[in-house]
């Protein structure tokens, strides 16, 4: 059992931080004095993220020593908006989609010049059994994805590709939603990001929608998916 604090770049006492095991998938958050524990063996490499701060990442037990970890995360600079208007939902979906999303300029200025979109990810893909066996009972011996099966390295790229892909669509609403949306819906404003996390557990339609762009179709989910984590906050003490 791990255990450690985190602090900020104030050596403040640092609450809500993720801790993530990455070769267990286990996941624990930090207390308000910034505590953690977590299961881990050696060499385990354990991930620290927060909403708008850095991200860090630490092996544990590599001398065998289990010795407290401290654990310093750094606040990522952010610019000062300017102050707007907010407008006050109306009930319809379509038109409350517009008032509390933001307005991605970037995405503007593409769309005005007329540049062309990425086309999927550029990832290594991770070897799969049946495109390693086949070609052996055919006398062919792929040594790269039979290595890749064997080591775990596949299996390592997998479950990093689905986190890295579960933090860009985090990302995506957080970009296009304000935290207004979900601090006067009684959801912290250092949980939005947990909370769309469970959404995508308790209704997999809102990440479909995600995936597919549509605002609108996501916050017609999430307003499915408030009252039940508010609720499950009430009953935690949180």
């Amino acid at each position: 059992m791990i255990t450690g604090r985190i602090i900020d770049d104030n050596n403040e006492d640092l609450s809500g931080v993720t801790v993530i095991n990455m070769s267990t998938d286990k996941k624990v958050y930090s207390n308000s004095l910034g505590m953690f524990s977590i299961e881990a063996s050696s060499n385990d490499e354990l991930r620290f993220v927060k909403e708008d701060f850095r991200r860090q990442s630490k092996r544990v037990l590599t001398d065998g020593v289990n010795s407290q970890l401290l654990i310093q995360l750094f606040q990522i600079p952010k610019e000062i908006e300017e102050v707007k208007i907010v407008k006050r939902l109306t009930g319809d979906l379509e038109q409350d989609s517009r008032i509390v999303a933001k307005v991605d300029k970037g995405e503007i200025v593409r769309d005005a010049v007329g540049l062309p979109q990425p086309v999927g990810k550029m990832r290594e893909k991770p070897a799969e059994v049946k495109q390693v066996l086949l070609p052996i009972l055919l006398g062919n011996l792929n040594v790269q994805g039979a290595y890749d099966l064997i080591s775990g390295k596949a299996r390592k790229q997998k479950r990093l590709y689905r986190y890295d892909d579960l933090q860009e669509h985090i990302a995506w609403i957080r970009d296009r939603v304000e935290d207004d949306y979900f601090t006067k819906a009684g959801i912290p404003a250092d949980r939005i990001s947990e909370f769309i996390e469970f959404s995508f557990v308790a209704k997999p339609q809102v990440r479909t929608y995600v995936k597919a762009k549509n605002l609108s179709g996501v916050l017609l989910r999430l307003e499915e998916t408030i009252p039940l984590y508010v609720e499950r906050l009430k009953k935690s003490g949180k």
